[in-house]
């Protein structure tokens, strides 16, 4: 019986691969000439959440989305939620309807295929390299001028195993309260079940989804960022503990 598990397991990895491969293969002309400008980005976002939609239907996962509060159109924000699972990017793209860029590790732009769009669309960063976290709120700050949002898994990481929620880095929160956007916080319950970075493990079946009540931060300073840390993080460790119930 583990024997199959251990072939299913294999299997389904490599058809998640295939199934991130081919969109980006059939719609590489497409592709290539939405990101050529930056003010055509929203064009591009469009396709990524159509690539996201094809990816998580094809791996069998159901996503169930429960929303307290709604991002109104035209507006920026930023997002965030826990980081458990090579899935975390696709059902992003598929909770949130507002374009948005990421921040992201710049490890993941060596992918093939994959890789030469992420390193164009969004924003790397090196968490070991103290100039390329300072050149991350430049690159944000543009980037929020042009009407788009952000969105940044502040964690840091993927945390290990035993962690339900590791510490969230400060840099998401002081840039939100630079640019007075409102954090939106957004808890992820199933990801590390259904597609984790453990490579014998997942399958299909449901995905939750609980968008908070934003946070805001019009009337915070930046001496405010470590408590918005922590009603961030506590809003989402919170929604966690009750769907382990």
């Amino acid at each position: 019986m583990k024997l199959f598990k251990y072939i299913f397991w294999i299997l389904y990895r490599i058809w998640f691969y295939i199934l991130v491969a081919l969109p980006i293969l059939i719609l590489f002309p497409i592709l290539l000439i939405s990101i050529s400008k930056e003010s055509w980005y929203p064009f591009f976002f469009k396709i990524a959440r159509i690539w996201a939609k094809f990816i998580l239907i094809g791996m069998g996962f159901n996503w169930q989305i429960k929303r307290k509060q709604t991002p109104e159109k035209n507006k920026s924000y930023l997002f965030i939620a826990n980081h458990t699972s090579m899935a975390d990017i696709m059902l992003m793209l598929v909770s949130v309807k507002n374009p948005f860029v990421f921040v992201g590790k710049k490890e993941l732009a060596n992918i093939p295929l994959f890789g030469f769009f992420y390193k164009r669309t969004c924003i790397l960063v090196d968490r070991s390299s103290e100039k390329s976290r300072k050149a991350v709120f430049l690159r944000a700050q543009k980037r929020l001028k042009t009407g788009v949002s952000i969105c940044i898994f502040p964690e840091g990481g993927v945390p290990e195993e035993h962690i339900i929620l590791d510490e969230f880095k400060d840099g998401a929160f002081r840039l939100a309260i630079n640019h007075h956007i409102p954090i939106v916080p957004i808890t992820f319950a199933d990801n590390k079940k259904r597609l984790s970075y453990t490579f014998f493990s997942g399958g299909p079946g449901r995905m939750r989804v609980k968008i908070h009540k934003f946070l805001e931060t019009e009337h915070l300073k930046v001496a405010d960022t470590k408590t918005l840390n922590e009603e961030a993080r506590s809003v989402i460790l919170g929604q966690l503990e009750k769907f382990s119930v």
